[in-house]
């Protein structure tokens, strides 16, 4: 397919370059113009504008928040002034339901097609073409995007032709993440404390009931306090979260956990976090334990 690719971040980059790799015509723009170049060497050809990345059958935005999907879709020469009609915009981003609802109505408003495909995966599931796609549109556009879908993820999981629930359902799976996170720091911290070893608390965990990838990999990256460089950053997780208590204050549904998880990451911004992975949160109980940096 003939597609344009717009957000070249750690997650963009891999994406776009997958694409690129299983054959697809591919032109990628990003604001900050050397981060294309790498995907250029592969094959990709760079687009000065939004406008020169949207004249293909599908264009695929992976953007950090909703203030910039918001300023690439709707600025001037941005992705709704310029895709043709019938084309579809794929929107990897994690973003809010009411954005994803808005953009659903103003692509239908321009006889464009839209297809939510948030994905679940750090930078390094990215890169290898593993991402799990979490799919939302009409049936067609679905169909028609699948060829993208194959390059980039392991599998697609459709959810609904209304594309905003598609976001709803990877807001709500980050939700789970981070309070595994929290729930792995607490635990952490009262074993340690304790004078057993985490690493070997995790090796008893992951082998017998918590045998599985999220568990692993931030379970690890607690132990180690290892949270530089970000494969996910920690505002990016304050932002999800937000997002996630937005999404059920309109449905009118308590989440108290998720309040306990906002104020954990704004504690951890409040101290600097900036830079860290998100799961630095799950540092937190062994400070306030009176644990340091052990």
């Amino acid at each position: 397919m003939k597609v344009g690719f717009i957000g070249l971040g750690r997650m963009g980059a891999s994406m776009a370059a997958n694409l690129v790799k299983a054959g697809h015509d591919v032109t990628v723009f990003n604001r900050t113009r050397a981060k294309t170049d790498e995907i250029v060497a592969l094959g990709a050809r760079a687009a000065a504008t939004v406008a020169e990345a949207c004249q293909g059958e599908a264009v695929m935005t992976m953007l950090a928040n909703d203030e910039a999907a918001d300023s690439v879709v709707y600025d001037e020469g941005g992705v709704l002034a310029s895709l043709s009609e019938g084309a579809i915009h794929i929107s990897g981003s994690t973003i809010s339901v009411a954005l994803s609802r808005r953009l659903s109505e103003s692509h239908t408003l321009r006889r464009q097609r839209y297809v939510a495909a948030p994905v679940f995966g750090r930078p390094e599931v990215a890169a290898a073409g593993q991402l799990f796609v979490v799919a939302g549109g009409a049936g067609d556009s679905i169909r028609d995007s699948a060829p993208l879908f194959d390059a980039i993820g392991k599998q697609t999981f459709i959810i609904s032709e209304q594309p905003s629930l598609a976001n709803l359902v990877k807001l709500s799976g980050n939700f789970l993440i981070a309070s595994v996170i929290e729930s792995l720091g607490e635990a952490m911290a009262l074993v340690g404390k304790a004078g057993i070893d985490r690493h070997q608390y995790l090796d008893l965990l992951t082998s017998t009931l918590f045998n599985a990838p999220v568990y692993k990999t931030y379970g690890g990256l607690i132990a180690a306090g290892q949270f530089e460089p970000a494969g996910f950053a920690a505002p990016l997780g304050q932002k999800d979260i937000r997002l996630t208590l937005a999404a059920a204050e309109e449905l009118r549904v308590p989440l108290p956990l998720a309040s306990l998880l906002r104020d954990r990451f704004l504690t951890l911004l409040a101290h600097g976090g900036e830079t860290l992975d998100w799961s630095a949160i799950g540092h937190l109980p062994a400070k306030d334990a009176g644990e340091g940096s052990k």
